[in-house]
């Protein structure tokens, strides 16, 4: 109760305050009444390695993508004299940077492989830090975790470890991913649901085991045999894979992957993503 010797403008004040105390709760929950899944999309780099870099960042605008993910061991062209992505100068650097933002994309992402030195590990990160990536997809053995997750927290950068086939990786099954990487606050899965395929383990039931654990995912389709095959119509269960994803309210990058028809694939990364358009327009 306020007091009959309050004056009139303290207690508007008062009354003021109290509203500005109730507005943001009041905001926050009505911004969650709803929850919004946003599907981060882009292109692998990979995808185009048989292009220079400027043809391949033309291409992945054409496509109609903002976010790509590179790779470090991309021999990028005579223009940087074929140098691979990893180990250009610094004015190269910026160039590249220019050139990212100049085809209107952002490189999200990067592949970086393995390592087993503190140094070679701070290479990766600092390559990753110049583009200013989110994450880093590798494939790192299993006693470099504590030192990459370390890193990780120290340059801001987490850590999607690649899911690749049996025979390939130690990661390529989920629960091996998970048992590996427990307590590591800094890493997380890349997703590579074909390599799923090739393996033997169901994309799906996959996808529902690393609930929570998934930085990235690397999307295609893929018969039996693993071979590319348009959304829908392989092994990896496209639409019901998409619905877990989204029950999972999942908001991490999707990098499609279309690994057929190298020299000139343009038409097919464009069915992907107009594929991938028209099933999630349903989930």
């Amino acid at each position: 109760m306020v007091s009959k010797n309050v004056s009139w403008g303290s207690s508007f004040f008062f009354l003021l305050s109290m509203v500005c105390l109730l507005v943001p709760a009041v905001s926050f929950g009505q911004v969650n009444v709803k929850p919004k899944n946003d599907w981060n999309v882009g292109i692998a780099l990979y995808s185009f390695h048989r292009h220079s870099l400027p043809e391949a960042l033309k291409l992945a605008k054409e496509a109609g993508v903002k976010n790509i993910e590179g790779f470090s061991f991309y021999n990028l062209g005579p223009a940087y004299g074929n140098k691979s992505w990893d180990n250009l100068s610094a004015d190269e650097v910026v160039k590249v940077k220019q050139l990212i933002q100049e085809n209107g994309l952002q490189m999200t992402s990067v592949y970086v492989g393995g390592g087993q030195t503190e140094q070679e590990w701070k290479h990766n990160f600092e390559f990753g830090k110049a583009y200013g990536v989110k994450y880093l997809v590798c494939e790192p053995s299993v006693e470099v975790l504590p030192l990459i997750d370390s890193l990780a927290g120290l340059y801001g950068i987490k850590i999607a470890i690649h899911q690749h086939a049996k025979g390939s990786s130690y990661f390529w099954h989920p629960e091996v991913f998970l048992k590996a990487t427990k307590g590591f606050k800094n890493i997380g899965a890349c997703a590579d649901v074909g390599h799923w395929v090739r393996s033997g383990v169901d994309p799906v039931a996959a996808i529902k085991s690393l609930k929570g654990h998934i930085i990235g995912i690397h999307l295609k389709d893929v018969d039996a045999d693993g071979r590319d095959v348009d959304f829908g119509k392989g092994k990896v269960g496209v639409p019901a894979l998409l619905k877990e994803l989204k029950k999972q309210k999942y908001t991490g990058y999707i990098q499609m992957e279309c690994e057929q028809n190298f020299d000139d694939n343009i038409k097919d990364v464009k069915k992907m993503l107009s594929d991938f358009n028209a099933l999630t327009k349903s989930k």
